[in-house]
């Protein structure tokens, strides 16, 4: 396998990653062409980019390691961790230990740290770059960095509400009649066209802002912008959804859902903290996960963090480590 360095993201055009990504074992849109541009559109001014593309003895792409330098000596996944709950080497699924030899073969010796983050447990990322890194002669560390709550769907909502303990089952109906009773004509509302999620975008950042004052400080110009762009170009991909609580005196609560694969991805939220006593958020979100087994979905990925409220409904948690190489330490004597 050959290995080609380049510092831009387009060195690998458009239609050859979603070839990759598409071929892939981790699909999630994280780590698609249209996220990771505009992640660089965004958040990678000024920073130097270092995209190395494998490819097979017959000259046909076999993987994509996309870096930017994000202090000085120190190489990380484009993506950032900031935004993307899920990165990692993008290759043909079976491809990848190969992809890593080539990728240590062709490492510079002034390549200093790769400080890869938000890499799923089960990639073989984690299961064989540590020992193909240390057979060449580098140190290599993985650790649990944080864990995805993920929820296996039932065939219907009525299985799914049979399997939560009872405490759980009877708090979610508890606080559904509650809302109904003090929020008469309430709704979930979806969007999934692009003019539709453009329109009521305004509307989640409005409520993701009033949240708490981390969020209002987390989205600020810039992270707004990046929103935008992103979820309109994913919505052209039916990739997005935009979900409200919708009361007749305004939305009370509001997620960003990610689609890929038979996946459902819990990306952000936001609610109206005037009306926190009604729980507007975990009410809208068991109509997610109703409407996620209803079109027939096999996963509800929370994503990363375990935040109490996601384990009310009954998921389970997966990893994603931080996966470190750096070189050897030089033997004395």
């Amino acid at each position: 396998m050959k290995v080609h360095f380049a510092d831009r993201l387009d060195a690998v055009p458009p239609e050859a990653w979603t070839a990759l990504h598409a071929s892939a074992r981790v699909r999630a849109p994280f780590l698609s062409w249209t996220w990771q541009v505009e992640w660089v559109r965004a958040f990678a001014e000024g920073r130097r980019l270092d995209v190395r593309r494998v490819e097979d003895e017959h000259g046909e792409l076999t993987a994509v390691l996309p870096l930017y330098e994000a202090r000085p000596g120190v190489l990380q996944l484009i993506g950032g961790t900031d935004v993307s709950d899920y990165l990692d080497l993008l290759a043909r699924a079976g491809r990848e230990e190969a992809a890593w030899a080539a990728l240590l073969d062709a490492r510079p010796p002034h390549d200093g740290v790769w400080d890869f983050h938000a890499v799923p447990q089960e990639s073989p990322t984690v299961g064989v770059l540590p020992a193909l890194a240390t057979r060449s002669g580098l140190t290599a560390a993985v650790a649990v960095e944080d864990r995805c709550p993920v929820l296996a769907l039932p065939a219907s909502w009525e299985a799914y509400r049979a399997s939560l303990p009872g405490k759980h089952r009877h708090e979610l109906a508890r606080k559904m009649r509650r809302l109904e009773r003090e929020a008469p004509g309430a709704r979930a509302v979806s969007c999934r066209r692009p003019d539709e999620i453009a329109a009521r975008l305004g509307d989640f950042l409005a409520l993701h802002r009033a949240s708490r004052v981390g969020k209002a400080r987390f989205m600020d110009e810039r992270m707004e912008t990046f929103f935008r762009r992103a979820t309109a170009a994913l919505a052209t991909e039916g990739a997005v959804g935009l979900w409200f609580l919708d009361t007749a005196t305004g939305p009370a609560a509001a997620f960003i859902t990610l689609e890929w694969d038979e996946t459902v991805g819990l990306y952000n939220s936001g609610f109206d903290p005037a009306r926190a006593a009604l729980s507007p958020g975990l009410v809208l979100l068991a109509r997610l996960i109703e409407d996620a087994i209803a079109r027939g979905k096999r996963r509800f990925d929370f994503l990363r963090g375990e935040e109490r409220y996601k384990y009310e409904f009954g998921p389970t948690p997966e990893a994603v480590c931080t996966v470190t190489v750096a070189a050897g330490i030089p033997r004395t004597g």
